[in-house]
C-alpha cells in the first residue's frame, strides 16, 4: 500500500492524501489554502492533480473528514476532471453541494453515518468515527486493507463537553488500538501548544456574561462554518430576548443550509432580515456576521470602513470577534479593530476575553490519541515542518522508535506492507496550483515574479515606430510610465530616458540589425542600467516597436 500526500504537509491548508492499493486509489480530503501576501491577484491555491491524471481510473472515491475550506475547498476543481463518488457526513456534503452549484457542476455525493462502516472499491473497508472539532459532523477514519490498517484522525480536539452533545467514542478508539493499527496519520496543527485545548463550552459562558451585561447593539463576527458557535449565540440571544440577523454571503448561505439540515434551530419570529435591523432597538438585536479574520471584502470590514449598505457602526455598538487571527492575518484584524474603535464601538476580542477556542488538539490531547491507538508506524500530517517535527518528537517521547516515524513532504510516498514501512522521496508532482479568476494553473511562478516586480518598481513602456527597410526611426520613442514615477513631475527624467532609448535604437539600426528581439533586448538592458543609475530602481521595461 502506498500513502502519497498531495497537500497539507509543510504547510497549513490544502490537505489531500492519496492511498493506493492493488490498482485502486482512495483520496482523503481535497482542500485549498489562501494566498500569501506576495501572491498578487491569486484567489486561492489548490493541490496539484497531475499525479491523479496518470492514474485517474484507479480513483474509487474521495472521503471527507469535515467541511472546512482547507479540506473541501478544491473538491469542485477535482470533480471537473474526475467523476468520482464523494463520501462524507451530511453537513460537509451539504457544503460541497453548495460549492458544486456555484461551479455549475453535479456530483455523486454519498452520505455516510458515523459508526457505520462502508466500502470504497473492492479493497478499502472504512469505519468513520465521530470526532470533536470546530465544525459539525467531523470524523476520523479507520481504514482496513489486506496490506494493513490506517487510522486518520482528521482535524480534532478532545472536548468532553461538546455543544452538540456528541462526545468522542473513546471506548471504540481504544478497541481499534487493541485490534492493531499499522499506521496513524494525525493532525499536527496545535502540537506546539502545551496542555489541553479548552472546551467550546468556555466560549458559551464568556458570551453569556457579555450579552447579559450590556444593552448595546451586539455585532458578533465568527467563522460561518462554526455552526455550533452560531447556535450558542442564538441560544444566548433568545435568553436575552434579542432578535438575530445574519450578515455576509457565506454566513447567510451556511446558516440557511444548517437550518435546513437541523444543525441550527432558530424560531422564525426571532430571525429578521438585515435590511430591517435598524428598526429594532439596540438592546434587542444581535447581528452575526462574517469578517472575523479582517478579510477586506467581508461584511465586518465593510462596516468598519463605513461601506456596508445596511449597517453603520455607531457609538452605542458592541463588536465581538469570536475568533483568533489565523497566522498572517494579524495586521488586517488589527486594522479592522482600530477602525471600529475609532468609530466609537466597544470591541471585544480574544486578547480581552475568552471569545474563541481552537479546534485543534494540544500536546496532552495528542498524547491521549497516541496512547489509545498505539500504532506501529506514525506519520504526522496537517502542519508546517516545525509542527511535523515536533509531533514526531512527541511520538518518540511516548516510546515509538525513530525508525517507525516518517516525516514526508508533499509528493513523497510511504510504502506500507504487513512486514515493514519505508519512505520513497518525490514520486508525484505536488506543486501549488494557483486559481486566478476563472483560470486554474495558468498563472505560474514566472507570472507571479512579474507581478511582484510590477508591485515593487512599476512598468515603463517604450513605444517606437521604425522604418525597418530604411533603418530609420519614424516616430518616438515615447515613454509610458505605470507605477514608476508621476510623469508630470518628472519630465526631465522621462525626456532623458527617451533620448537614451533613441540613442540605443539608432545604434542598433546603424549596425543594420533587423532582428526585433535583438533591438528590444538592447533597449531593455541599456535603459535598465541607465534608470538604475538615475533612480536606484529597476522597473519592468517593455519595448514596443511598430513597423512602418
Amino acid at each position: 500500500m502506498k500513502i502519497i500526500p498531495l497537500g497539507g504537509l509543510g504547510e497549513i491548508g490544502k490537505n489531500m492524501t492519496a492511498i493506493e492499493y492493488n490498482e485502486e486509489m482512495l483520496l482523503i480530503d481535497c482542500g485549498l489554502s489562501f494566498p500569501d501576501d506576495d501572491m498578487f491577484g491569486i484567489d486561492k491555491v489548490i493541490p496539484d492533480f497531475d499525479y491523479l491524471r496518470t492514474s485517474g481510473k484507479k480513483i474509487k472515491g474521495l472521503i471527507i473528514t469535515h467541511g472546512h475550506e482547507d479540506h473541501i475547498g478544491a473538491v469542485p476543481y477535482l470533480l471537473q476532471e474526475f467523476n468520482v463518488p464523494v463520501y462524507g457526513l451530511q453537513f460537509p456534503l451539504g457544503l460541497i453541494a453548495n460549492k458544486l452549484k456555484e461551479h455549475g457542476l453535479k456530483g455523486d455525493l454519498r452520505i455516510i453515518q458515523a459508526g457505520k462502516p462502508f466500502r470504497v472499491g473492492r479493497h478499502f473497508n472504512i469505519e468513520p468515527l465521530r470526532i470533536t472539532h470546530s465544525i459539525a459532523d467531523s470524523v476520523c477514519y479507520n481504514i482496513k486493507t489486506l496490506a494493513g490498517r490506517i487510522f486518520h484522525t482528521g482535524d480534532f480536539k478532545i472536548d468532553y463537553t461538546p455543544v452538540d452533545g456528541n462526545p468522542i467514542d473513546f471506548s471504540r478508539l481504544a478497541q481499534i488500538g487493541t485490534e492493531g493499527v499499522d499506521l496513524m496519520l494525525a493532525d499536527s496543527t496545535n502540537v506546539i501548544r502545551p496542555g489541553y485545548t479548552q472546551s467550546e463550552k468556555v466560549v458559551g459562558e464568556t458570551l453569556d456574561g457579555i450579552f447579559r451585561g450590556t444593552n448595546k447593539r451586539i455585532i458578533i463576527a465568527t467563522f460561518s462554518s462554526n455552526v455550533h458557535r452560531i447556535q450558542k449565540i442564538i441560544d444566548i440571544a433568545m435568553l436575552c430576548k434579542r432578535k438575530v440577523a445574519f450578515s455576509g454571503r457565506s454566513m447567510i448561505n451556511v446558516a440557511e443550509l444548517a437550518r435546513e439540515l437541523g444543525y441550527i434551530k432558530i424560531p422564525d419570529k426571532m430571525l429578521i432580515d438585515l435590511n430591517k435591523a435598524n428598526n429594532i432597538p439596540d438592546k434587542e438585536l444581535v447581528i452575526i456576521t462574517t469578517g472575523s479574520q479582517g478579510e477586506p471584502m467581508s461584511a465586518l470590514a465593510r462596516m468598519a470602513s463605513a461601506d456596508h449598505k445596511s449597517i453603520h457602526i455607531k457609538k452605542n455598538d458592541m463588536v465581538i470577534l469570536s475568533s483568533t487571527p489565523v497566522p498572517g492575518n494579524e495586521l488586517t484584524v488589527a486594522n479592522v479593530v482600530n477602525q471600529l474603535t475609532e468609530k466609537g464601538a466597544e470591541v471585544i476580542y480574544s486578547d480581552i476575553a475568552e471569545t474563541h477556542v481552537s479546534g485543534h488538539a494540544c500536546k496532552e490531547e495528542l498524547k491521549l490519541m497516541h496512547s489509545l491507538i498505539r500504532p506501529k508506524y506514525f506519520m504526522p500530517v496537517h502542519g508546517e515542518y516545525r509542527h511535523l517535527q515536533t509531533h514526531a518528537d512527541l511520538a518518540n517521547e511516548l516510546g515509538m522508535p525513530r525508525e517507525n516515524i516518517f516525516i514526508l513532504s508533499n509528493g513523497d510516498c510511504l510504502e506500507l506492507s504487513p512486514k515493514e514501512a519505508h519512505k520513497v522521496e518525490h514520486v508525484a508532482e505536488a506543486e501549488s496550483i494557483f486559481v486566478d479568476g476563472l483560470g486554474v494553473g495558468d498563472v505560474g511562478n514566472i507570472v507571479l515574479r512579474d507581478r511582484r516586480l510590477l508591485s515593487e518598481s512599476g512598468l515603463i513602456i517604450v513605444v517606437t515606430a521604425i522604418d525597418k527597410q530604411n533603418s530609420q526611426i519614424i516616430s518616438g520613442p515615447d515613454i509610458i510610465s505605470r507605477g514608476f514615477v508621476y510623469v508630470r513631475e518628472n519630465e526631465d527624467l522621462i525626456g532623458e530616458t527617451c533620448e537614451k532609448a533613441e540613442e540605443i535604437i539608432e545604434l542598433c539600426l546603424s549596425k543594420n540589425m533587423k532582428d526585433w528581439n535583438g533591438i528590444k533586448t538592447a533597449v531593455r538592458e541599456g535603459l535598465k542600467k541607465y534608470i538604475y543609475s538615475k533612480t536606484g530602481r529597476s522597473p519592468i521595461i517593455l519595448p514596443v516597436f511598430m513597423e512602418v
